[in-house]
């Protein structure tokens, strides 16, 4: 059964190292030439893909600078706004006050014009009571003029002694 055969193991040699020698021709050049290319495509790959990353890295640091810009400028026009709300309060506020102080003074003026003229008018009453008063009580022959002129000296000597 197993029969040794040297003409059949030199044949089978044979026919091995001229088929190695027909692939090595045909099937390991176009072979080894598809490894090659696939490598080198890999390889062009790999390198667009960190350039990729690279790229992607830089814009990233970029939108982030950008995004602290903003931040700061939100921040200072805020601040400005802020600001410029304190300064127009404080302007409010002093016309508010401005407002009132003169509101307050003219009402003190006319205060002051109607007591005066409340004043005025007491006086022309007591004067006019007092000269009626003093001609029923005297009974004297005095004309109205003098009556009047009598009564102003006496309210004006009262006067004197009040504020004294």
């Amino acid at each position: 059964m197993l029969d040794v055969n040297p003409g059949l193991i030199l044949w089978t040699i044979l026919t091995f190292i001229v088929l190695l020698v027909i692939l090595r021709m045909v099937a390991w050049k176009p072979l080894l030439h598809a490894l090659t290319a696939r490598e080198e495509k890999i390889r062009v790959s790999l390198q667009q893909a960190e350039e990729a990353q690279r790229a992607a890295r830089d814009l990233l640091e970029e939108n982030k600078r950008q995004l602290a810009r903003a931040e700061e400028e939100s921040h200072r026009i805020i601040k400005e706004g802020r600001e410029m709300a304190e300064k127009i309060k404080a302007e409010i506020v002093e016309r508010a006050n401005s407002s009132s102080r003169h509101m307050v003074e003219q009402a003190k003026e006319e205060i002051r014009r109607e007591k005066e003229a409340a004043i005025t008018e007491l006086k022309a009453e007591v004067a006019d009571i007092a000269i009626l008063a003093a001609g029923k009580i005297i009974d004297a022959n005095l004309d109205q003029p003098r009556q009047r002129a009598l009564a102003d000296t006496v309210i004006k000597e009262l006067g004197k002694e009040k504020r004294s």
